[in-house]
């Protein structure tokens, strides 16, 4: 019975020493934790830079028809395209009297 005892205790302690010692073990999964917690920040900088990206085109896209919108109405761009037409108003002219 004795033998069995010290057996078993020999077995459990180098299961013991696998799990936090060997190959996969603790000290592994620890490794593996930092890298994922490193990775994470690395992914969340990223992707705001992408964000910030995909701002800046918005706003490249946004300012090009801003500018064709202005150079339509102030300086009368007109597309080979397009046909252009100008409504102008008619003023009631007051009789001379």
């Amino acid at each position: 019975m004795r033998l069995l005892t010290v057996i078993i205790i020999g077995l459990v302690l180098a299961l013991q020493y696998r799990i936090w010692f060997g190959e996969y073990g603790m000290k592994d999964y620890r490794e593996l934790q930092s890298d994922v917690a490193r990775q994470a920040v690395t992914n969340e900088t990223l992707e705001q830079r992408n964000q910030l990206i995909a701002a800046d085109i918005d706003d490249l896209r946004n300012a090009m028809e801003a500018v064709e919108e202005r150079a339509r109405n102030e300086l009368g761009l007109v597309r080979p395209d397009e046909t252009f037409f100008r409504l102008i108003s008619v003023d009631e002219q007051e009789p001379d009297a």
